[in-house]
């Protein structure tokens, strides 16, 4: 009974992050971005997933502490984004400069790694 318990707190915890978590990813604005020269940072995530939340979290962070970088979030599930960035699993991060995909990681959720990886492409 007590591992039941535990299992509901446990989805429970996970489905308050997940409401964090939203789409923000727009193709046009994507292309736009790309096209005036910003540095274009994507993230994937999925609704029940923790690595997802930690990668965002240090991202929402970035996002304060880098100039001219756009960021776009998109759930996985979405296949017409999935399939245009050929992203196939949740907490990838992708970073774009000059019209080119210059970065790419999976499960990556450390800030020192994602920092590393923006301050890289700027």
């Amino acid at each position: 009974m007590k591992n039941i318990l535990i299992f509901i707190f446990c989805i429970f915890a996970f489905n308050a992050n997940a409401l964090e978590k939203k789409t923000t990813f727009n193709k046009e604005l994507f292309e736009k971005a790309l096209s005036d020269g910003k540095v274009v940072v994507v993230s994937s995530w999925t609704k029940y997933c923790s690595s997802c939340a930690s990668q965002m979290k240090v991202l929402d962070k970035a996002k304060n502490e880098f100039n001219n970088i756009e960021y776009f979030s998109f759930e996985i599930t979405n296949k017409e984004i999935s399939k245009l960035l050929d992203v196939q699993y949740q907490t990838t991060l992708l970073i774009f400069k000059n019209n080119k995909e210059v970065y790419r990681s999976i499960g990556v959720t450390s800030r020192d790694a994602i920092y590393k990886a923006i301050e890289s492409s700027i």
